[in-house]
């Protein structure tokens, strides 16, 4: 598992389920909210000041993740993804970068292809069942409560980058 989280130059998450608790409440106006973990959010800071790049691929569109994503300076997101290898491919295009350079967090049976693809597969601890066989790391934690988390720092301490991203934590 640790040589493969050597390897890792983007990270790729899926959103509902993974980086929400997959919950959607849509008030009487038809405004669209969702839950995210600042745990999560840190770890992804954490991670792209380490100087890895992280992405969105979701199956739903939906403005509080573009919202997000802009917050967490996240520049490639692709939502309204049925076939998730389709912007999958855009992106090692754009960044240059192999399959086992990827790692990408999902957790249902859309996601089942990417997984089956990147060089690091990982899910939450609530993922549906058929994704758990594709998955080379499941999360203690579920979706939308620190999975995401768990893995950045998982990424961070394989890679020796953990101590110099924190250190200004403990000074």
């Amino acid at each position: 598992m640790e040589e493969r989280l050597k390897k890792i130059k983007l990270l790729i998450l899926d959103v509902d389920g993974v980086l929400t608790d997959g919950r959607i409440i849509f008030d009487s106006n038809g405004v669209e909210s969702k839950f995210f973990n600042v745990k999560d959010g840190h770890g992804i800071k954490m991670l792209q000041r380490s100087g890895i790049e992280v992405g969105i691929i979701s199956g739903r569109e939906s403005q509080v993740v573009y919202n997000r994503a802009v917050e967490l300076g996240i520049g490639q997101v692709y939502q309204k993804s049925l076939d998730k290898l389709v912007p999958y491919r855009q992106m090692l295009e754009a960044t240059g970068l192999s399959d086992e350079q990827v790692a990408f967090m999902g957790d249902d049976v859309i996601d089942i292809p990417l997984l089956k693809r990147v060089g690091f597969a990982a899910a939450p601890a609530d993922a549906v069942q058929e994704v758990l066989p594709f998955a080379h790391f499941v999360a203690r934690n579920r979706g939308g409560w620190g999975a995401v988390r768990e893995l950045c720092d998982l990424i961070l301490k394989a890679q020796g980058t953990w101590e110099s991203v924190t250190s200004r934590y403990y000074v």
